[in-house]
């Protein structure tokens, strides 16, 4: 009798023990990846966390996120997204076109999200933006027209202006679109375009040359996730050639460029952090409709006009969204 009033609670109590450890095993924590040709700046991977963590997502509690960067070279971006196909992650967070392709190339299955992608449907990243179809989703970057749109401010900025250069990375998957929308735009403003072609930083010296002696009276430079992750050389070599340039990117600007204009970036890479808490939760890339940009910037550095000598109006002032003084 004695030994089954010891047995009994001894098992209880064993029972009560083993119970609450099996229910204290942790859940496997989601993995995401970030694919991208360059570290982006602060400010949005900051933006990007900061939404993930109104969603519940808080990166090194409940969440892991595998950082990939090419460090400026697109050769490397195949591998890389390989690299986090093998490591089976939840999803694909992409910033540009051509780090948006790698990842396509290397998976048909995990989702890949954009952060931004020039023209997805024109890339033909996506079958459309109401149904993208395949893999891929997110917020993609604005068309070629916005190429179009910064002709329009350099000609109200210098409205003497006859001539400018067109700078581009052409290995760009929407190159052909941007420079399209670019000729028709300079042909509307009856401005002589310079196209100038560029495949590594080496040749940002040699561009600017050619504008130089071209007689180009400013240069735009086109959208490419190649030219912002080599933005510290590429403004270097605009502001020893002494040209007005406008950068697709505020963050050209918070790298010492004159002046810029474009979709916030820093709004891309929140929506993108939507886009993850969707896939999170069951959603599927070929439900969820890419979303374009709604919020555009125009920047205007003051320190980067008195280093070229450059005087901008006070009426075109008056119309950027930020001035650095």
């Amino acid at each position: 009798m004695s030994k089954k009033v010891i047995f009994l609670p001894l098992t209880a109590v064993l029972l009560a023990l083993s119970c609450p450890a099996e229910a204290q095993q942790p859940a496997s924590i989601p993995r995401i990846g970030f694919l991208t040709q360059a570290p982006p700046a602060a400010p949005n991977i900051e933006a990007f966390r900061q939404r993930l963590r109104e969603h519940g997502h808080a990166e090194g509690k409940n969440l892991v996120i595998e950082y990939r960067h090419a460090e400026g070279m697109p050769d490397r971006l195949p591998s890389l997204a390989a690299d986090l196909v093998r490591l089976n992650v939840s999803g694909i967070v992409v910033v540009g076109s051509e780090a948006t392709l790698a990842a396509k190339n290397a998976t048909t299955v995990i989702p890949i999200i954009m952060a931004g992608a020039s023209d997805p449907v024109g890339t033909g990243l996506v079958a459309s933006l109401a149904r993208p179809g395949g893999n891929i989703t997110g917020a993609g970057a604005f068309g070629p027209e916005s190429s179009g749109k910064r002709l329009e401010l350099l000609k109200e900025v210098f409205p003497g202006l006859s001539r400018v250069a067109a700078l581009a990375y052409n290995a760009n998957p929407a190159y052909k679109l941007q420079l399209k929308e670019v000729e028709g735009a300079a042909q509307a403003l009856k401005l002589q375009l310079q196209v100038l072609q560029v495949r590594e930083p080496n040749d940002f010296d040699g561009a600017f040359g050619a504008a130089k002696k071209g007689c180009a009276g400013a240069v735009n430079i086109l959208t490419s996730a190649f030219l912002t992750a080599h933005r510290t050389k590429l403004v270097d070599r605009a502001e020893k050639s002494k040209l007005p340039v406008i950068y697709a990117s505020t963050v050209f600007v918070d790298a010492g460029g004159l002046m810029s204009y474009g979709y916030s970036v820093e709004d891309n890479f929140r929506r993108a952090a939507n886009y993850v808490d969707k896939i999170l939760k069951g959603a599927k890339p070929a439900d969820l409709p890419v979303e374009q940009p709604t919020k555009f910037e125009f920047i205007i550095n003051l320190q980067a006009a008195k280093r070229i000598g450059l005087t901008i109006s006070p009426n075109v002032l008056a119309r950027a969204d930020r001035v650095i003084k």
